[in-house]
């Protein structure tokens, strides 16, 4: 799932007019202050001043003149002060008209005392986040991996090259193209400093937030720098695009490490070439990268040696203090999970309780983000007996936990557990992502075994055929896995911020680029965002579980071939018969929505498919009372998705009522609320428990 950022303490020295560190800007940065009458030499009050203040000189002695003497003048009236220091309304100072005439002279340094003091701090915080960095790998704690990860990249890369230097007249096209664009560049510019009104070379797509600041389309300086970097980055793509004799997994990782370089390398990252981070600087003289290198240096050691970015601000958030705050009691644990049962809102309930099984990929309480977001909580609000699997953070005590494991403690646990509690041998199950597939496995599992527990069963975001996995598959071919799998079984773990980051680098122009300049440029504290605070709360992966997960099921696509074999049964979802509800998202780049609609065809009972707006979370997380997105719904998932799509109807608001229908109809029989544990099961403490607090 995946799906998506400093200090408040304000640096000596520095300018008074600069904002308070961590309140975002807005508009343009603070002018420059106006020279002062008494230090600027071209403005009216220093000469009529001065006239007025200083005594006559002294003339020498002369001969006496023929002429008689003239009489004295009559004294000059005195300037009037006021009017004299305070510059015109309609005649600004030249000093300040310069400033506005010149797109140049906007950036100076405001303060070179302060700047060059700050410059100092800067460059010794700079100290303290490479000892951050060194000092966990002195230690031995955290073994540097980026020699593996880079031999990936440049194997890659290499594919392409080898396709374009293997004949002479493809290095003369390539060069050719980009040599060609960047004069077409210069050209234009020159013609544009001239005074000529011409098109750009290259723009940015009107969605890119990179380029949005009015001086990277009209200070041609940084015209310039943008458009050299579209041009560049636009031509490397094509150059992917046009290498003939890729494979198609090649081409998707050399297409996904170009794109991360690309982003990396965005004159918007870097201070001298980034307008606003400059106006920025010099308006502050430099405090905000004094802030920014102290909060860099904190996120490195909070990441343990390795950088941590800040996406929201963690002290603005608790787990069970105003996230995840939906009342209920842990009913039961064991290794593996905890088990919540919720207190009803109701007088009466559902006969049938509802189990949420949720990825352990990350945290449950997306699902009760607060009680606007809460599915959990207006689950209850619709009359549902609500159990959910609050998944361990795991440690090595956990390395050889399976999906049988996951499959046995958690969902088939959590089928005795809500038995004991409600008296219901019959149950309706929601999976969410990883959480869904195991959920599929289960049903393929119970029905070979002949468990028919669970009634229904509805998916969120899931795959089951991985033909055509999102974006993810890029991470996951032989010789990476079976790197991964060295690095875990060192542990018998992988690391919460291996798989965070994974995530986030698909997203890497919103999820990383953005909170780096912010964070660390800027100095600003991120946005107290609760997406993306639980988006940063990462989980840890059983190095048993994780390895079955990729092989079995991106690498070799067992599920639906019918070969994936788990606690001695051989799975066959076409034996699977109760009715299902199958989610995607039209936006999902983690299970993308054709790749959830090919997986209908793999069950053996009636399918639902549905298929939401926006992405892999907020797709799913589109309350009632404030919905975003639309959502389709259309004839059984047969054929081709996009004939489905064509086919489709869409509905405005929340898809939630309409699934909350489709379970209704399934069984509309209600029995009096139940609350936690039933008199039989005694809760062990209040939701949402203690294994979801844990930290990576």
């Amino acid at each position: 799932m995946g799906g998506k950022a400093g200090s408040g303490e304000t640096v000596a020295g520095g300018d008074a007019s600069a904002k308070a560190p961590g309140r975002k800007r807005r508009g343009k940065a603070p002018a420059a202050p106006e020279p002062s009458p008494e230090a600027s030499s071209d403005t009216p009050a220093r000469t009529e001043r001065s006239s007025a203040k200083r005594p006559p000189a002294k003339r020498r002695s002369a001969a006496p003149a023929v002429e008689p003497a003239a009489p004295p003048a009559a004294p000059a009236p005195a300037p009037d002060k006021t009017a004299a220091e305070a510059p015109s309304a309609d005649k600004p100072t030249a000093g300040k008209a310069q400033r506005e005439d010149s797109p140049f002279l906007r950036y100076l340094v405001q303060n070179p005392e302060a700047f060059a003091q700050n410059l100092a701090r800067v460059v010794e915080g700079a100290g303290k986040a490479a000892a951050a960095y060194l000092k966990p790998r002195e230690a031995g704690e955290n073994r540097s991996e980026l020699a593996d990860e880079l031999s990936t990249v440049f194997k890659t890369l290499a594919h392409v090259g080898e396709y374009w230097l293997a004949d002479p007249a493809r290095v003369l096209e390539a060069q050719t193209s980009l040599w060609a664009g960047y004069m077409d560049v210069w050209a234009r510019t020159l013609k544009r400093m001239a005074g000529e009104d011409v098109e750009p070379v290259a723009k940015p797509d009107p969605r890119d937030k990179r380029f949005q600041d009015a001086d990277w389309s009209e200070n041609q300086f940084f015209d310039f720098i943008k458009q050299m970097y579209l041009v560049t980055a636009r031509w490397a793509d094509r150059m992917v695009e046009d290498a003939e004799t890729l494979d198609t997994h090649t081409r998707r990782k050399a297409e996904f490490y170009v794109k991360q370089i690309a982003n990396a390398i965005a004159p918007s990252n870097f201070l001298l070439t980034n307008p606003e981070l400059l106006r920025e600087t010099f308006a502050q003289n430099g405090e905000n990268l004094v802030r920014g290198i102290r909060m860099l240096a904190e996120d490195i050691e909070a990441g343990g040696g390795d950088l941590k970015i800040r996406q929201s601000d963690p002290e603005k958030f608790t787990v069970g203090g105003n996230l995840a705050t939906t009342p209920g009691k842990v009913v039961h644990q064991n290794d593996v999970c905890q088990i919540i049962q919720y207190a009803p809102t109701t007088e009466t309930v559902y006969r049938r309780p509802l189990l949420i099984v949720p990825p352990w990929i990350n945290k449950f309480y997306i699902l009760d983000l607060n009680p606007d977001k809460s599915f959990i909580r207006w689950a209850i609000a619709e009359g549902r007996s609500v159990f959910v699997v609050s998944w361990v953070n795991p440690d090595r005590r956990q390395a050889e936990k399976s999906f049988e494991h996951y499959m046995k403690e958690g969902i088939l646990t959590a089928l005795d557990v809500i038995e004991v509690a409600t008296g219901s041998a019959e149950v309706d199950a929601i999976g969410y992502c990883v959480g869904g597939t195991l959920l599929a496995v289960t049903l393929a599992w119970a029905a070979a075994k002949g468990d028919d527990r669970i009634e229904s069963a509805t998916f969120f975001t899931t795959q089951v055929d991985f033909t055509h996995a999102g974006d993810l598959k890029v991470f996951v071919d032989e010789e990476q896995v079976r790197l991964l799998e060295e690095r875990m079984a060192e542990r018998g773990f992988l690391e919460g911020r291996k798989m965070a980051s994974s995530f986030n680098m698909l997203r890497s122009n919103d999820l990383i680029w953005p909170y780096f300049v912010n964070n660390y440029m800027k100095g600003q504290d991120p946005f107290p965002f609760d997406l993306l605070y639980w988006n940063s709360d990462s989980t840890r992966m059983p190095a048993a579980n994780h390895s079955f997960y990729l092989r079995n099921c991106y690498l070799e696509n067992r599920l639906t071939e019918g070969t994936m074999t788990v606690a001695g049964v051989t799975l066959d979802l076409g034996k699977v018969r109760v009715p299902i509800y199958n989610l995607a998202a039209r936006e999902d780049h983690i299970a993308p929505a054709r790749s959830v609609f090919l997986g209908c065809r793999a069950f053996g009972g009636p399918v639902t498919y549905v298929l939401a707006g926006s992405g892999h979370i907020a797709g799913v997380i589109n309350p009632v009372a404030k919905p975003k997105y639309q959502y389709w719904t259309g004839p059984e998932p047969k054929g081709a998705f996009e004939d489905w799509l064509a086919q489709a109807t869409e509905h405005p608001g929340s898809w939630w009522p309409h699934w909350s229908e489709w379970l209704a109809d399934k069984a509309p029989e209600k029995v009096a609320a139940r609350q936690p544990g039933g008199g039989k099961l005694q809760p062990l403490e209040d939701a949402p428990g203690s294994y979801v607090k844990v930290k990576a």
